[in-house]
């Protein structure tokens, strides 16, 4: 017959869910597995649980916590994949003084903090987040040779396609329909501005080639990131579902740029490189770099000096990616460099500042994912094209690897938990 728990047995349960919160929270704020199992363990432990186990996927947590002879194991599900970097920020800042502390916390106390996180409102409004997402695009655009008027085309094409998406986004729409409007929204707004330009008298034809541009704020950098890293520490069933869930989202927004590409008979080839003196290229490089990374941290909800610090970070390294690709280094080896380079400057300046590496090593490697190669894969694919479409594709899916290796073996290098399997 079953049994009322004991004030022990309930004591754990109260515990175990506490713990579980934790992680749901923090796969809800977007961080990898890895990241989301080490919070709960930390916070299970300042509770008194003595064994806490967990199996983490996209969108799913299960978990069994053990005190004595009892023990407790909760499902929970995330429906919402989004990045929350403030979010992330203070559930690491909170799972980190319990640990340091050492000392035993009660349910309430715990409880109470979550509340406060949870209930913490996001540090941009709509409009102003799709401000960072144009602002980081319009520096992509130069970075993938656009000019002037590409770069002002795609900063009004992403504000409008990012606060359509942030709009439909809280209204609880499905996220890959989203992503198809809002890349749509974004390449229209590109053509009608060019189509302005053009009628004011500047017929340079090069223009229409940029709106692939104004749709990477679309690129699931995030997911492809913390996929890789989940991978690295053989975390296979949250890697492979948070590859799948980007690489849906990438063909997505794809399919969309495709649509509108064969209304308006255009084709996103890459644009002709600027004529520009190395050293003033060098600067611009630099100067675009740094407002990309820093608009894409704004935009992922990082707070003011936790995005500068990744804009800082981002511009050395994706710059000297630049320089290596220009010097005939192959792209995915530049990238590997320069993604190693981001781990290494993040294990030294995240803790510094009291922040979680994660929200600064991210931001500085999403400008380096190949958004512009990934959508022209798909793009020839849908054409019938697929020997172009092969080569952009495995141009793309090599620079992702590398960057994931490169970010891997930084952690491996920096920390121990990921230089020794336990």
């Amino acid at each position: 017959m079953p049994t009322q728990p004991t004030d022990d047995e309930f004591e754990l349960i109260r515990q175990s869910g506490v713990a579980l919160r934790v992680g749901r929270l923090s796969l809800s704020a977007g961080t990898g597995s890895y990241r989301v199992k080490s919070s709960m363990a930390r916070v299970a432990r300042a509770l008194g649980i003595d064994r806490h186990h967990a199996h983490v996927t996209l969108t799913e947590i299960t978990t069994t916590s053990h005190r004595g002879h009892s023990f407790r194991t909760e499902v929970t599900e995330v429906r919402s994949v989004g990045i929350n970097a403030d979010r992330l920020s203070e559930l690491e800042r909170l799972a980190g003084s319990l640990a340091q502390s050492g000392r035993r916390v009660t349910v309430d106390e715990v409880s109470a903090e979550l509340d406060r996180i949870e209930g913490k409102p996001l540090l941009y409004r709509p409009a102003v987040n799709a401000l960072w997402a144009a602002i980081a695009c319009a520096a992509f655009a130069f970075l993938n040779n656009g000019g002037p008027v590409e770069m002002g085309a795609v900063f009004v094409g992403a504000w409008l396609g990012q606060l359509t998406r942030r709009l439909l986004l809280h209204r609880g729409l499905n996220q890959f329909g989203i992503t198809m409007v809002a890349a749509a929204l974004a390449c229209l707004a590109y053509l009608g501005v060019v189509s302005v330009v053009h009628e004011l008298g500047a017929t340079e034809a090069r223009h229409a080639t940029g709106y692939i541009s104004a749709v990477l704020f679309l690129i699931p950098g995030f997911p492809l990131v913390t996929g890789g890293l989940d991978l690295a520490k053989l975390d296979f069933s949250a890697g492979v579902a948070r590859l799948s869930y980007a690489l849906v989202v990438l063909t997505s927004a794809a399919l969309a740029v495709w649509g509108v590409s064969m209304v308006a008979g255009l084709s996103p080839d890459p644009a002709v490189p600027p004529a520009f003196d190395p050293v003033l290229l060098t600067v611009l490089r630099l100067a675009a770099s740094f407002l990309g990374v820093l608009g894409f941290a704004l935009m992922f909800n990082s707070p003011g000096r936790m995005a500068v610090a990744a804009a800082g970070v981002g511009m050395i390294a994706n710059t000297v990616r630049l320089l290596l690709v220009d010097a005939d280094m192959p792209a995915q080896a530049a990238a590997a460099v320069a993604a190693l380079l981001v781990g290494v400057l993040a294990a030294i300046v995240a803790p510094r500042m009291g922040i979680p590496r994660i929200t600064v090593s991210v931001p500085a490697v999403v400008i380096m994912v190949p958004g512009a190669a990934a959508y022209r894969a798909i793009f020839q694919l849908s054409n019938g094209d697929t020997t172009q479409a092969l080569a952009y594709g495995v141009q793309a899916g090599l620079v992702v690897i590398s960057l994931c290796i490169g970010l891997a073996v930084a952690r491996m290098i920096s920390d121990r938990e990921w230089a020794f399997e336990r």
